[in-house]
């Protein structure tokens, strides 16, 4: 007979809170790794896994069930680390800050970040491939016309969040909706009654940032000896830009994410070998190490000076801990009790859509990882949205604002690290600025508490039609 139970609310409450303190104490006081404060973690959940009557091999294969369930994204993180290393020293992403800084005016410079980056994530369908290419050139040529960089990366967060949450090729839309078990096509669709107006006003923001930034702000003095000592160092021609087009075209024909990334760092490896003046061997070398040069241009030094697959190995320590950390959570209960906390409050599609969101948001937080909160949360709230008939595309709608378009505000998460790793802003430095992802948050609850594009069941119809009869005959 198991003697297994679920944690009390009091027991949860304590492990979550020294969680906490682990996570602070660690590395705001004694400025030690985020790392070490989740490997503490670890043993903190198994001391309580323990207690509830759970014996070791459960708990270990909690941590490797976890870890398995997200090992897509450590790939991934290894794949775009080799991207970024070649195509930087094959002149693919110092051509495109060469470009944006001669074509682009500062003052619209925020709404470009934002479309560009929106467009890319929505043909490629990743925002992660997104960030780690035209979110780098974005932000170098940001830094360029002297635009605060959390700024710049809160644009360029926007614009890949959009894009990835309405592209039917994202890993992330294709699990919300499959896990939601609604046609991601139909899930696409639900997205942009509440994707378009967001986009819509986060772009009158970045709007009217930008005006207020291109008076007498930008030293164009400053950004013309950039473009010189890019043009110095680099050979800059449209042919640079070849790379790219190969990327983002086998990415819209719906080549997996893995193998079309791997290519195009090879090809920036031959790029660099055939028009950087690099021997092959050095250009390969970069696909590990990252780029690496000592110019006389400190600014060049300081944005092209990264990449590489051991420039992620922290990132991706972060996010085989985190991964580990949800994985124990999700399978000793804490996270089911969390979550039947928030449903036992719900009442109206406005409640219901409040808590979805804080669901997805507290599974990042405590499931340390994007993919912990698309699957988690979609099966915890399920049964309340077939409950009160809502139709499961607006369950679908609100786990991808909740689950998705909070990731990369938690800094131990695995988008909230692989975003401050590539961007180089840390993650409450470039919080502030993530407005498509606060007002997207915003137009849920509005929609849950005012029933606008809350749809639901054909059993509800019935079951409204059944009660106006009974009242009429009465």
């Amino acid at each position: 007979m198991s003697n297994e139970r679920l944690p009390s609310i009091f027991e949860v409450c304590i492990v979550l809170l020294a969680f906490l303190a682990i996570v602070f104490s660690f590395t705001a006081i004694f400025n030690l790794p985020i790392q070490l404060a989740l490997f503490v973690a670890w043993f903190l959940i198994i001391l309580l896994g323990l207690r509830l009557g759970f014996n070791y091999e459960y708990l270990q294969t909690s941590i490797m069930k976890g870890i398995s369930n997200g090992l897509e994204a450590v790939i991934i993180l290894m794949a775009v680390g080799a991207l970024i290393g070649t195509w930087i020293a094959g002149g693919i992403v110092p051509t495109i800050i060469y470009y944006g800084l001669d074509f682009i005016h500062p003052s619209i410079f925020l709404l470009a970040t934002l479309i560009i980056c929106a467009l890319t994530s929505l043909s490629t369908g990743t925002s992660w491939g997104t960030v780690g290419t035209a979110g780098i050139a974005m932000m170098g040529i940001g830094e360029g016309l002297g635009l605060p960089l959390p700024l710049v990366a809160g644009a360029v967060l926007s614009g890949a969040y959009f894009g990835d949450k309405l592209s039917p090729l994202s890993d992330s839309t294709i699990l919300a909706a499959s896990m939601s078990k609604v046609n991601v096509i139909s899930h696409v669709k639900s997205m942009l009654y509440l994707d378009i107006p967001a986009f819509i006003l986060t772009a009158l923001l970045f709007t009217i940032t930008g005006f207020s930034y291109s008076r007498g702000n930008v030293d164009l003095d400053r950004v013309q000896t950039i473009m010189t000592a890019l043009n110095k160092t680099f050979h800059i021609s449209p042919l640079m830009l070849v790379p790219a087009l190969i990327v983002i075209g086998l990415l819209v024909l719906k080549k997996p994410s893995i193998p079309t990334i791997s290519l195009g760092a090879l090809v920036g490896v031959v790029w660099a070998a055939l028009f950087q003046d690099l021997s092959f061997l050095n250009a390969l070398e970069t696909a590990y190490n990252g780029f690496s040069i000592d110019s006389d241009s400190k600014f060049i030094d300081n944005l092209l000076n990264r990449g590489g697959i051991s420039g992620m190995l922290d990132s991706i320590v972060v996010v085989i801990l985190g991964l580990g950390l949800g994985g124990l959570l999700e399978k000793i209960g804490v996270l089911t009790v969390i979550m039947n906390a928030f449903v036992n409050k719900i009442n109206n599609a406005g409640s219901l859509s409040t808590s979805t969101v804080f669901v997805g948001l507290f599974s990042n937080i405590f499931g340390c990882a994007m993919y912990v909160s698309l699957i988690l949360t979609p099966k915890l709230m399920e049964s309340s949205y077939d409950r009160m008939h809502i139709d499961r595309r607006v369950l679908s709608r609100n786990t991808e604002v909740g689950g998705t378009m909070t990731s990369g505000m938690v800094p131990w998460s695995d988008n909230g690290i692989f975003m401050a790793g590539v961007l180089g802003v840390s993650t409450l430095s470039y919080l502030p600025f993530m407005w498509m992802s606060f007002i997207s948050i915003a137009l849920v609850i509005i929609y849950g508490y005012t029933g606008k594009f809350i749809w639901y069941t054909s059993s509800h119809q019935k079951n409204t039609d059944s009660d106006q009869e009974s009242h009429n005959s009465n």
